[in-house]
């Protein structure tokens, strides 16, 4: 009678795993899907209402948005009481988790870069105020939409969440960030599906853009995955904001610093392409144990019984 309840026991949590893993997947699969088509429907939107550069983009963004968030919302409908939530927590906690984001990134960003420069490894161009100023928000209501909300909701929010319900410790990281791994390509195949279906010109089909290194590109999404994971992970009541602040400003630095030049962004800097990729993954790293080290630090320890009734309500109910 043991042995028969201990197969059972091990067959249902053979199942439960791979639920979890099943659902993980359909989030990924979420943006993949979201990514390719909203791409392509977002550009035949712009043809029939005429729209070219800029609000091009932003109808795109739009359309991925538009696509991805409510089919996760969807899927965590009926999701049963007391499972993980995505982590975007109460409204009114969204802006703190935001900034921390934004600001922990930005001040490793800014930390690492300025090493560079000191080093000689960056030659800077003549900033224009204006020229920046402008394409940062621009650049930054695109980014969020197209990238940061999409992304971080369906993979660190639902993804993470799917495994986290059933497995501890670093599995549920390195599972979201598999799933992460996957999506570029995956979302490639689903344009080109798309374009066709559509009548229009279909992109060549691969896992790195044009132009990449394709072993480089995947060593960037996994020490980005990692780090995003970090920062949804990151102690306080809207940790999915954390990551989509730190999302957003990854997007913003690299397209700034790095491709600012080819974007018009009003600055730039020159650097090979080995020390790009130096201080890219050493900026991610520092980020990540910010992050990670907050959960150490003795004076979080404090204020806790305060902050419980918030934690608790957004660990229970909370989106």
């Amino acid at each position: 009678m043991a042995a028969g309840s201990d197969a059972a026991m091990e067959a249902a949590a053979r199942g439960s795993a791979v639920r979890a893993w099943g659902r993980a997947l359909r989030g990924g699969a979420v943006m993949a899907g979201a990514l390719g088509a909203g791409n392509v429907l977002g550009g035949v939107l712009a043809r029939a209402v005429g729209a070219e550069g800029y609000p091009r983009q932003l109808l795109s963004a739009a359309v991925v948005s538009a696509l991805a968030l409510p089919a996760v919302l969807w899927m965590r409908a009926g999701r049963p009481a007391g499972r993980r939530p995505l982590g975007l927590g109460p409204p009114a906690a969204a802006p703190r988790g935001f900034f921390r984001g934004v600001a922990v990134t930005l001040s490793c960003a800014v930390a690492v870069l300025g090493a560079g420069t000191g080093l000689g490894w960056l030659r800077w161009s003549e900033p224009d105020p204006a020229a920046l100023m402008s394409f940062l928000a621009g650049n930054a209501v695109v980014a969020v939409l197209l990238e940061a909300l999409p992304e971080e909701v369906t993979l660190r929010g639902h993804a993470w969440a799917s495994l986290r319900d059933r497995f501890g410790g670093v599995l549920p990281a390195l599972g979201t960030t598999a799933v992460f791994l996957l999506v570029p390509g995956a979302s490639t195949v689903v344009q080109a599906a798309v374009s066709r279906a559509v009548g229009a010109a279909a992109p060549p089909v691969g896992f790195a853009p044009a132009g990449q290194d394709p072993v480089a590109y995947a060593v960037l999404l996994l020490v980005f995955g990692l780090t995003l994971v970090a920062a949804r992970t990151a102690p306080g009541p809207a940790p999915l904001w954390t990551a989509i602040g730190t999302h957003l400003v990854f997007l913003s630095v690299n397209r700034v610093v790095f491709e600012g030049a080819a974007r018009g962004a009003g600055w730039s800097a020159e650097a090979g392409a080995d020390r790009t990729a130096v201080l890219v993954l050493g900026y991610l790293a520092a980020t990540a144990m910010v992050f990670m080290g907050v959960r150490v630090v003795p004076g979080r320890r404090r204020g806790r019984p305060r902050a419980k009734g918030v934690r608790a309500a957004v660990r229970d109910g909370g989106l």
